[in-house]
């Protein structure tokens, strides 16, 4: 088998999410944590110690939507499903995390458009893919080119109400982008609210889990390394208690 890491490390000093959202590492050398490590250990020397250094530790101010992470349905509302209390990211279910996965290129997308039903439908033909219940669908956009650049978060499609409700629909609970949004960046967005004054239009494709919840990863990688189908994804989030996201390691194993 192989494995194709489809996360990204979480840095500091990145542009890729919204500022005042980023996430700050401080790192601490096995030089500078001997205080803490020797507390217990009355009359302990640095020199006692092999090498003459104590641990290495890190401290992090973050979000649960810094780095690869999975959105739950708590993310987007207070309900789903026509009116059942959302779900939040510890209640996932874990067998809805390892399952057969299915790329679909949108790369030719232009940024900020907004893709549809017919969209995906034209992709999984040109792929021959017949979607299965529980499928993991990874949508590869423009973005990924652009991680870590200025202009990612205005980079890549997104996925709009119809073309989430066309993959809900058909028993999709998993889905995942590598873009900053699975919906379309937000300076598009404003611009075509501004122009419309339609409330709709904003956050469409995670509002859409209101009527059939479900959850979504985002800021993934490496998606370009993938076959349209054929392989399995895992990607288990982290289990923090009555949460909206959980940071995700998601991989992909080939045959």
């Amino acid at each position: 088998m192989r494995h194709i890491d489809l996360s990204v490390s979480i840095e500091n000093g990145l542009q890729v999410d919204r500022p005042g959202n980023e996430p700050r590492i401080r790192y601490q050398h096995h030089l500078e944590t001997f205080e803490a490590l020797a507390k217990p250990f009355a009359g302990l020397r640095l020199e006692d110690l092999p090498g003459g250094e104590a641990w290495a530790v890190e401290r992090i101010d973050l979000s649960t939507h810094n780095g690869t992470h999975m959105d739950a349905p708590w993310h987007y509302a207070s309900t789903m499903d026509g009116g059942q209390p959302a779900a939040t990211i510890d209640e996932v279910p874990l067998d809805w995390c390892h399952r057969p996965g299915v790329k679909l290129d949108l790369r030719h997308l232009a940024d900020g458009y907004v893709a549809t039903a017919a969209d995906i439908e034209a992709e999984l033909r040109r792929i021959g893919h017949e979607l299965q219940p529980l499928d993991i669908v990874l949508i590869n956009t423009a973005a990924a080119a652009r991680y870590g650049q200025p202009d990612y978060l205005d980079s890549g499609c997104g996925m709009g109400r119809e073309a989430t409700l066309y993959l809900t629909a058909r028993g999709v609970r998993v889905v995942g982008t590598d873009a900053w949004s699975w919906d379309a960046p937000f300076s598009y967005t404003a611009k075509r609210y501004a122009a419309t004054g339609d409330a709709s239009l904003i956050w469409e494709g995670h509002k859409a889990g209101r009527e059939q919840g479900y959850y979504q990863m985002e800021k993934l990688a490496n998606l370009d390394q993938l076959p349209p189908s054929g392989f399995q994804v895992i990607c288990f989030p982290v289990k923090i208690h009555k949460a909206s996201a959980g940071w995700v390691r998601a991989v992909a194993v080939l045959p």
